[in-house]
């Protein structure tokens, strides 16, 4: 099977359950953000220094594949989609964000006002993401205010996201080779 279906050259893009949306559907545009945020988080990892900020940027990438799952489902589909044994985003999921939270916020982690990105590429990176991971939370918050997302801790899940990201970004500014 080849990836150039031909399926959506109409302007349509398939979603879990064989459902066909608008490919300018804002539940799309949700996922497209989530998916642009996998992307900019795996340049991230690419660049990150040793240590812990590898392996929790792909355990972070791991788990949105989680949450794109879950907006690639219409509401309702959802229950279905459980009932499949698809994992949904939960407060747990959340919860490993904000163990993060601790374990950079422990590494005394110095900033103090506004950063400005671009310190060295790792920094820089993982502020696109976390630029990328504030729209995203903006499109699923679209999504709530349509009454089109069931699951409040998606929102939740990003907001925490966004907060790792900038903590990340502060911890490889410190670590790693400064630019120019």
């Amino acid at each position: 099977m080849s990836i150039a279906t031909r399926t959506g050259d109409q302007g349509s893009t398939g979603m879990m359950y064989n459902r066909r949306v608008s490919k300018c559907h804002p539940r799309v545009e949700a996922l497209g953000c989530v998916d642009e945020l996998n992307a900019a988080l795996g340049l991230a990892r690419a660049s990150s220094p040793e240590g812990f900020l590898g392996p929790s940027l792909l355990a972070v990438q791991k788990q949105l594949v989680v949450l794109m799952g879950e907006l690639a489902t219409a509401v309702d589909d959802l229950p279905r989609y459980a009932m499949d044994g698809y994992p949904l985003t939960t407060p747990e999921l959340t919860a490993t964000l904000d163990g993060l939270v601790r374990e950079i916020e422990s590494r005394q982690v110095a900033f103090s006002g506004w950063a400005v990105p671009g310190e060295n590429q790792c920094a820089a990176a993982l502020d696109m993401a976390r630029t990328i991971c504030r729209r995203a939370e903006r499109r699923v918050c679209q999504l709530q205010e349509n009454k089109d997302l069931r699951n409040q801790e998606v929102i939740v899940y990003l907001n925490r996201l966004s907060d790792v990201l900038w903590l990340m970004a502060r911890w490889a500014e410190g670590k790693a080779e400064p630019h120019g």
